[in-house]
């Protein structure tokens, strides 16, 4: 890992402590949800609104479908064991097998993306019921190359993590002494058994994190990241995978009719003083 990667883990976890706690509370919540996936970045997402606005106030949501793998929930369980949130396991199998049913031809990438927005009509609906706001568990690397699900997993109210490479997930997870079991344990969406993000990728989050920072923070050209040693295939397949991804970090593009349009000319900040 490239030192321009290290972070100050103290400093960090403060960051996001007081993040979650002044977004959540200015926009006239006290409550959070999210789901729980058994995975880092939900766990991490966990740890950090736990100690913002303690583990009263925060519902972990554990969605699996029958497929899924009986570790994810077990590590999901590890995370409501030690932080002491409130948690529910809501079994989505019926409701995406209705309309599996339906669609004899389903690929399974139109399976993981269906699983995926089902589970977030979920998080919004306790949302409205617990009157609480949907905590987003998107890393920085996974939002940059695309690998979400439109209106499904990158969908959330806010997102603590989403600035943060899977580099940075993992050491904040060390440093916040998160269950081993979850740090250690391949990165994995759970969509079908043996899948795992990085063979899905076809290279490591590492390696990912050390192009997309020289790519993205640092600005350097395809040529300037080569010239410090990375493959320029790999160099390439990440480069249009940002690009054709362009999309999914973008609110609905409003064609312009009047004089002030919504994100062109209207964007003043949400925060009116509430």
């Amino acid at each position: 890992m490239k030192d321009n990667l290290y972070i100050n883990l103290e400093m960090l976890e403060n960051l996001l402590v007081d993040f979650v706690k002044e977004e959540v509370t200015k926009s006239g919540f006290k409550k959070v949800v999210l789901g729980l996936s058994g995975g880092i970045d939900s766990a991490i997402v966990a740890y950090i609104a736990a100690k913002a606005l303690g583990p009263e106030n925060v519902l972990g949501i554990m969605m699996p479908y029958k497929n899924s793998s009986k570790e994810s929930i077990e590590h999901a369980k590890l995370v409501i064991e030690d932080l002491k949130i409130k948690s529910k396991l809501i079994e989505i199998t019926p409701m995406v097998d209705a309309y599996f049913s339906l669609e004899p031809d389903i690929s399974n990438l139109r399976m993981g993306n269906k699983m995926a927005r089902e589970r977030m009509t979920i998080l919004f609906d306790y949302s409205a019921k617990e009157k609480a706001l949907v905590l987003g568990t998107s890393n920085k690397t996974e939002i940059l190359l695309g690998y979400s699900t439109q209106f499904g997993d990158s969908a959330s109210a806010i997102n603590p993590i989403g600035d943060l490479y899977k580099t940075h997930i993992w050491a904040l997870s060390r440093y916040m002494k998160i269950p081993n079991e979850l740090i250690d344990k391949k990165p994995s969406a759970d969509l079908w058994e043996g899948q795992t993000d990085e063979s899905e990728l076809g290279f490591s989050y590492l390696l990912a994190d050390n192009i997309l920072y020289e790519m993205v923070d640092e600005r350097k050209t395809k040529t300037e990241i080569v010239q410090d040693g990375f493959d320029v295939n790999v160099v390439e397949k990440i480069e249009n995978k940002i690009k054709f991804s362009q999309y999914k970090r973008k609110l609905p593009v409003i064609a312009k009719i009047s004089k002030r349009t919504m994100g062109r000319d209207f964007r003043y900040p949400r925060d009116w003083g509430m």
